[in-house]
Order: structure tokens, then C-alpha cells, then sequence
């Protein structure tokens, strides 16, 4: 949606530039507000006229697993009182991109048939890493569908490994 990340744009690149050496910790609260704001409950409480900023504010504040900073506590008032509270799961991916364009990583969601034991994570890490030609943020997801193998999703590139991707070739291959 074109529309929401022009809207999150100029607050997550405004949190970029005031968040100095920590982004780290903003990422971790900016990512904990951003999984409360995403509940439709939340969003129709907040969108209710009847409702007072104030008592959005405490809502969300009580919600959060993370103890706000003083800015963080800030720019969550700025985004409610500006009717923004909807664009911050965008916000946060935003930041995050910001944060690992800094850093010279990207995001990897690495989908698994089966658990993957720490020790194996991390080689298969270096060998993403060297695929990718950069640093990988690995996050791990199980997915019985694929049978066996991994599936990686780098940004808007994929690489599929798994057998349900092999058995999909197959049977392309077979029926052409």
C-alpha cells in the first residue's frame, strides 16, 4: 500500500535521524509498538471519537512488554495525535530498513521443513551470506509444507530449495 508508506516515511526517517548510536534499542521498542498497533481492536478503540488520546496512549503504554524512553514515549503521542497509529507496523519496517541500509545487512526469512538445531543455523548462515553478498538478519519459521529443504526470502529475492519447490519443477517439466 503506496499510500501508508508515504505516510510512514517522514516518521520513521525523522526516528532514524533522532535515535543516534541506539538504534538497536528503537528497533526493539519501535518493533513492540508496532505488534500492539497491528490488533483491529487497538485501531477501533483509537479511531473512536469518543476516545481520548490520552486514553489510547495508556492503553497501548499498559499493552507494551517494553519500558518506553522518554523520546519513545513522545513519539508514540506525536503518531496518535496525528491519526497515525495504523501506519506504524510501517513505520517500523521502514526503520528497519533504514537501520540495515546503515549497516550494510539485509532481512533473510529462512522457512524450514524441521527445526534448525543452532549449530547448523550458523553455517548455513555463512553460505546465505556469501549467496547474498552481505550480512543476514536470519530469522527462522517452520513450514511442514516444503517437505524438506529451505526456503530463503531476502527482500523481493528467493531462493528455494526445498522439495515441494523440486516436486513443483518436476511435475512443470513432466507435463510440458
Amino acid at each position: 500500500m503506496a499510500e501508508l508508506a508515504t505516510i510512514a516515511r517522514p516518521y520513521a526517517e525523522a526516528l532514524f535521524q533522532s535515535s543516534g548510536s541506539d538504534l538497536n534499542g528503537t528497533l526493539q521498542w519501535l518493533d513492540a509498538l508496532a505488534a500492539v498497533a497491528g490488533n483491529t481492536q487497538l485501531l477501533q478503540f483509537a479511531g473512536n471519537p469518543k476516545v481520548a488520546d490520552r486514553q489510547v496512549y495508556d492503553v497501548i503504554s499498559d499493552v507494551v512488554r517494553v519500558q518506553l524512553p522518554a523520546h519513545g514515549q513522545n513519539f508514540l503521542r506525536t503518531v496518535i495525535e496525528n491519526g497515525r497509529l495504523a501506519a506504524l507496523p510501517e513505520i517500523a519496517q521502514q526503520f528497519r530498513e533504514m537501520k540495515n541500509a546503515q549497516g550494510g545487512s539485509s532481512d533473510a526469512v529462512v522457512y524450514s521443513a524441521f527445526p534448525i538445531p543452532a549449530e547448523q543455523l550458523g553455517s548455513v548462515a555463512q553460505v546465505l551470506e556469501r549467496r547474498f553478498g552481505r550480512k543476514l538478519n536470519l530469522t527462522v519459521q517452520e513450514d511442514t509444507s516444503l517437505i524438506g529443504g529451505i526456503r530463503v526470502v531476502v527482500g523481493d529475492e528467493v531462493l528455494d530449495t526445498s522439495v515441494k519447490a523440486r516436486l513443483e519443477q518436476m511435475k512443470v517439466a513432466l507435463t510440458a
